[in-house]
């Protein structure tokens, strides 16, 4: 286990030299909220991203008094990306460094090992853009902080709008990984629900490099819908073969699942080759999306992730990081306690209002209604990171209460 603890203590010079400007936190000390990261392995990108939106929540929450009058510090170790290092960090983090409240690591696989002790210990845990990490688990602490809802959102939002476009058909694509055969097997249960025809169905080795043949295969069925449940380098490598191939005039829609495109690397990469691509997304710089706070948010979050040279936008990740804190923030002044009982009543009994929207929980401890996001690249152009941070280059199609444009299909016509 990798027990480098990460400076991430926020300074009160003077007020713990004196004992006199908060009283509060010379006689009780910090709140510590404690944390493990993957700050190295193939999930750091994503992990400091979220982490400086969490930071960024501290700084502000620490200038206006902290929690219960108390200033907040984190405490965090890097889990090098991996499931194998958790549970031994999290133990130390309440067994040795004597946290006062638990945030879980970004990412699904890191998080799924702690639950189980945390659920034997009945302590509150905040979730990072995990994936049903609680459906077995079933604890009555756990809140996560990701858009998904129930756990067809993605699924079901793409598919929606296929039908409303009048698709008959679909082809369904995924790695052969836990994540994506789980989104997948979603996505065909909500095909065959609604009338919708398999026609195509591939899966592929998670080292896959090549998928021209996939490409040919799709075209050959002539789907009306496509739904790509990939990881970062298949989502590239797929979207490459198609602009060689091209995937026919009978698909009105491309997309849903593939991870990747929200991360500005990415998308600066393939530039004109996202046009026309429907797919999931978590907040956008969309005027629908501009909730109090939001605005003040990322300027700040830029300026570091440039000098910590992290993904430069942060829309995706960096957001419900600050949102997390937020909805501990409303539960401690709720509640008047860091009393995990007392907090998880609140929380499951209040909306909250964050830089990401409001945010209502269902007993599982995800979103009571999904915001999961389903947006079409449109106009985008090559080598311009830029264009990213103004509104129409990801226009939104679902939910609807957040909508700002309509479907361009078919899928051929809206890559032009």
């Amino acid at each position: 286990m990798n027990t480098g603890r990460i400076n991430r203590r926020t300074a009160v010079t003077g007020a713990l030299a004196t004992g006199l400007a908060f009283p509060a936190l010379a006689q009780q000390g910090p709140v510590k909220i404690g944390m493990s990261m993957p700050l190295t392995g193939g999930l750091a990108a994503g992990g400091k991203s979220s982490l400086i939106g969490i930071e960024v929540w501290r700084d502000d929450v620490n200038e206006k008094g902290g929690l219960l009058g108390r200033k907040v510090e984190l405490i965090v170790y890097d889990d090098k990306s991996s499931a194998s290092e958790t549970p031994a960090i999290y133990s130390k983090l309440l067994d040795v460094d004597k946290v006062d409240l638990l945030f879980a690591p970004y990412a699904t696989v890191p998080t799924a090992p702690i639950m189980p002790m945390v659920k034997q210990r009945d302590l509150l845990l905040m979730g990072n853009f995990s994936f049903q990490v609680n459906r077995t688990v079933k604890h009555d602490k756990w809140f996560n902080n990701a858009p998904w809802g129930p756990a067809d959102s993605w699924a079901r939002g793409f598919v929606d709008l296929g039908i409303k476009a009048g698709a008959k058909s679909i082809a369904l694509i995924a790695a052969d990984q836990e994540f994506a055969q789980n989104l997948i097997k979603i996505a065909k249960q909500i095909a065959t629900e609604k009338n919708i025809k398999v026609v195509y169905e591939q899966n592929y080795p998670p080292a896959t490099a090549e998928f021209s043949g996939m490409v040919r295969a799709i075209r050959a069925s002539k789907p009306d819908l496509v739904f790509v449940c990939s990881y970062p380098p298949d989502s590239v490598g797929l979207l490459r073969a198609v602009n060689e191939i091209g995937v026919g005039d009978s698909v009105k829609l491309f997309g849903g699942g593939m991870v990747g495109l929200q991360f500005a690397a990415v998308m600066e990469s393939m530039g004109s080759l996202l046009n026309g691509v429907v797919n999931y997304n978590s907040y956008l710089p969309e005027k629908s999306m501009e909730f109090p706070g939001s605005k003040d948010f990322f300027p700040k979050y830029q300026q570091r992730a440039v000098a910590a040279k992290v993904d430069p936008l942060g829309y995706y990740l960096a957001p419900f990081g600050y949102a997390m804190g937020q909805l501990v923030e409303q539960a401690v002044a709720g509640t008047k306690s860091l009393d995990p009982k007392k907090m998880a009543a609140f929380l499951h009994a209040n909306e909250m209002s964050t830089i990401v929207g409001p945010i209502a929980f269902s007993p599982d401890g995800e979103r009571k209604e999904s915001a999961t996001l389903m947006a079409q690249f449109r106009g985008v152009v090559d080598k311009n990171i830029e264009q990213f941070r103004t509104p129409g280059k990801q226009v939104i199609l679902f939910p609807e209460k957040w909508k700002t444009g309509d479907l361009i299909q078919p899928f051929e016509k809206a890559r032009k």
